[in-house]
């Protein structure tokens, strides 16, 4: 899958989300964007939108958040505070072109779908909580943009429903974001082995928008298939913002950036094949004495011993009693064409 300047076929798609991480500062959100380059992220997010385009100003009890992380806030406040001011967009999608690192965005509307289509975005990414507003999820999916859907509020159902409706719009390019809808979420309620499985079961890219603290969780999804890596960034932890708490700042996210690589190296391909350099230590076929050219082969005279440069001792028993076709000095690995 290809988002902006990378291809998921060999690269992990690592973004820095800024969420609320500007606290309020336009200034601070562009050194934002500027760090999570030097961190060595693929892409910078942003999520776009207004209170109004979130709920309704309302009083109401059912208005009032009851999560331990933002107890008591109302839901329309909590946004008003917490948004990216639709006035910034221009110039944060500008600065990031200037400093060469791609950017997008989550929408939460369609409203916000239409006002992020003029900066030409590489993606969209639908954010957990709105995988279920399926107006939303089909009207960004007739962008034909790369499609990033955060998993984590959403049942069996809702998945099939979803990638159902992005192939109807003829979009192909997407990707399922494994997510635990927690903040900060728990490794136990993390459940990564699903990531194995919708890889089977879609069909499509798969990746993981984390919440976990630390970048264990980060790894481990990597280390099974996932292909893209969200994580909320944070340009420094004194900053009072909504998403502190699970966020990293850069030095932890410059070292999820490396563990990611790595982890990425390790798992290499499938390959059978040992390394040219494990022949110094593999065991195979040579004369333990001085064999003369037609004399037999025993097991007084080769022997199956290290190093590796003979034939395969599998070989050993074919050989035995046949005559040497050449002669042989102690020491000396036994030729292949004995046997051919």
């Amino acid at each position: 899958m290809k988002i902006g300047k990378t291809d998921t076929n060999k690269e992990i798609f690592i973004v820095a989300e800024i969420s609320a991480n500007h606290a309020k500062s336009l200034q601070i959100a562009k050194d934002s964007i500027y760090a999570a380059k030097e961190a060595g992220a693929s892409a910078v997010k942003l999520q776009t939108y207004t209170p109004d385009w979130m709920t309704i100003d309302s009083k109401k009890d059912d208005f009032i958040i009851k999560s331990p992380l933002w107890r008591g806030k109302n839901l329309y406040k909590l946004y008003d505070e917490a948004k990216t001011p639709l006035s910034w967009h221009e110039e944060l999608f500008s600065y990031a072109k200037d400093i060469d690192i791609d950017i997008f965005s989550s929408p939460f509307s369609v409203e916000a779908v239409d006002f992020l289509e003029k900066f030409n975005p590489i993606a969209y990414k639908i954010a957990s909580f709105e995988i279920t507003d399926y107006e939303l999820v089909k009207y960004t999916a007739s962008k034909k943009r790369p499609i990033l859907i955060s998993t984590g509020a959403g049942d069996i159902c809702d998945l099939e429903e979803v990638v159902k409706i992005c192939k109807e719009e003829g979009n192909q390019n997407i990707a399922l974001l494994k997510c635990t809808s927690q903040y900060p979420a728990s490794f136990k309620d993390a459940n990564l082995l699903t990531i194995l499985d919708m890889k089977k079961k879609f069909q499509v890219e798969v990746g993981f928008s984390d919440h976990t603290l630390g970048i264990t969780a980060p790894i481990v999804a990597v280390s099974l298939g996932a292909t893209i890596v969200e994580k909320h960034f944070i340009l420094d932890k004194n900053l009072n913002t909504f998403d502190k708490a699970f966020s990293l700042d850069p030095k932890e996210f410059k070292e999820m950036v490396t563990k990611i690589k790595e982890a990425k190296e390790l798992l290499g391909e499938v390959n059978y094949t040992p390394l040219e350099k494990s022949k110094e230590f593999r065991r195979s076929l040579y004369a333990i004495k001085d064999i003369k050219k037609g004399e037999a082969f025993t097991n007084e005279n080769i022997k199956a011993i290290r190093p590796g440069y003979g034939i395969h001792p599998k070989f050993k028993e074919t050989l035995l009693n046949k005559k040497a076709k050449k002669d042989y000095e102690k020491g000396e690995a036994i030729n292949l064409s004995e046997i051919e």
